[in-house]
């Protein structure tokens, strides 16, 4: 946004709407000597009534700053002085004066993600080149992802990077997009996180992209060093599980990442995540049945190396379990994915059992439709005969026949969360919270009835 200056007076500096609402401020302060780069004083201001107020006396204070710092500035330099030759290396990170608030936090930055200046004592790009016996243009090279580095010599570097704890002070300028990975493209799900991450994405004119990590490793490419070469704002990682190596790559290369429905704990706690409660949807699903009649309820969940896929099944065994029921083994299943041949498989050998569940809880709806097809091949009508129910609430869970119970997760809300978390990560503020968890409904539809037992 723009703000208009005083009557009569030139305006110099900018102030600008962040996505989280704040304000930011920038004043241009002249030219680094040392890097010959453009410097700025940048201020941020809280988003309130008062907002744009205030960014005006900030902006006239950072800009009765930089006048007196020119008034202090020396005198040049002598012609003997020039002749003395000064090294100069460009590669090397250039500290970068950044304003803080009275309590000495960080604040806000010119445009982009970039990084306060560093610390006293924490490595250089210089540094880091020096202990891996490599030039300084060939870290540049592996921070952002390009080619021309020997796979040892990368490794060697990438081992530094985390070692030290190196953050790139600054990116430059970043694409204005947001990249989505996902492992393995199911479309459904991948649909729907895909239009919340654009309703926020598009509202800041922001591009969204997509990764599929699954198809890149099958080629034995590393969808992370692919990432730091198109140099997105952020990335939001979608069912994935990422090794610390590549949370410690994108991290030194100062790209912003937020994990949706993480496949397990993420290596760093500090990484933000959004998910669902998926005890709390196991435990409902359980509970519908059994407040239906059904006592012989079987499970089949997803593979349970994944949070989500344990979650869901400790919810539903909590539930029977609290009904004195219990889950016995012969009537719980673990797929492998979260896939229809799972549903039918498992399905199939549930019903041969005797005495059969008159219900199933599925780890996902295309278990659920698996279930679906085990019922028809053994001449059992939903729901006369099974109860089933899903979870995700995909669209076809309407459309089939008969119309699909399934525990709904707030997918589009979920990809809008994990964006908005992103953009405020990129403009270098802090999140209010680093783990959100959306809430679950269930939604009952045909698919489930009155137990009938045989």
């Amino acid at each position: 946004m723009s703000v208009g200056s005083r009557p009569g007076r030139r305006a110099r500096g900018e102030i600008e709407e962040l996505p989280s609402g704040s304000l930011r401020v920038r004043v241009y302060a002249g030219i680094d000597p040392a890097s010959g780069r453009r410097r700025y004083l940048t201020e941020t201001v809280p988003a309130g009534p008062a907002a744009a107020r205030h960014a005006e006396s900030v902006r006239s204070r950072l800009l009765d700053t930089v006048r007196r710092q020119h008034a202090r500035t020396p005198a040049p330099r002598t012609p003997a002085d020039d002749a003395r030759p000064v090294p100069v290396d460009p590669t090397r990170d250039a500290p970068v004066p950044v304003p803080t608030t009275a309590t000495g936090t960080p604040t806000g930055r010119a445009a982009g993600p970039q990084r306060s200046s560093r610390r006293r004592g924490e490595p250089t790009l210089t540094t880091i080149a020096q202990l891996a016996d490599v030039s300084a243009p060939t870290v540049s090279k592996v921070l952002n992802g390009r080619s021309g580095v020997a796979a040892e010599t990368r490794a060697r570097v990438e081992a530094l990077l985390r070692e030290h704890g190196y953050r790139r002070p600054e990116l430059g300028t970043p694409h204005a997009s947001i990249e989505v990975v996902f492992y393995g493209m199911q479309s459904n799900l991948a649909v729907t996180i895909m239009q919340g991450v654009q309703q926020v994405a598009g509202a800041h004119r922001f591009a969204v992209g997509f990764t599929d990590a699954r198809r890149q490793v099958s080629e034995g490419r590393f969808w992370a060093r692919d990432l730091l070469a198109r140099r997105p704002t952020g990335v939001i990682a979608v069912h994935l599980g990422f090794t610390s190596e590549q949370h410690a790559l994108l991290a030194a290369s100062a790209i912003p990442l937020v994990v949706l429905d993480p496949t397990g704990e993420p290596p760093l706690h500090a990484v933000p995540s959004v998910t669902s409660t998926n005890w709390s949807g196991g435990f409902e699903a359980a509970r519908h049945l059994l407040d239906l009649g059904h006592r012989r309820i079987g499970v089949i969940s997803g593979p349970t190396e994944r949070l989500c896929a344990k979650a869901r099944l400790d919810g539903a065994r909590a539930a029977l379990e609290a009904a004195g029921v219990g889950l016995p083994a012969r009537w719980l299943r673990h797929g492998h994915w979260f896939s229809f041949e799972d549903g039918l498989n498992h399905g199939q050998e549930l019903l041969r059992q005797d005495p059969a569940p008159t219900a199933i809880v599925c780890g996902n709806d295309l278990q659920a439709l698996g279930v679906y097809e085990a019922a028809r091949l053994a001449g059992r009508r939903i729901p006369r005969d099974l109860s089933v129910v899903g979870f995700d609430d995909i669209p076809y869970t309407m459309f089939c026949g008969p119309p699909m119970t399934s525990v709904r997760q707030p997918l589009t809300e979920m990809g809008a969360v994990a964006a908005r978390m992103v953009l405020t990560l990129a403009a270098n503020e802090s999140l209010a919270q680093t783990r959100v968890e959306l809430a679950t409904t269930l939604v009952v539809r045909d698919s489930t009835a009155v137990a009938y037992d045989h």
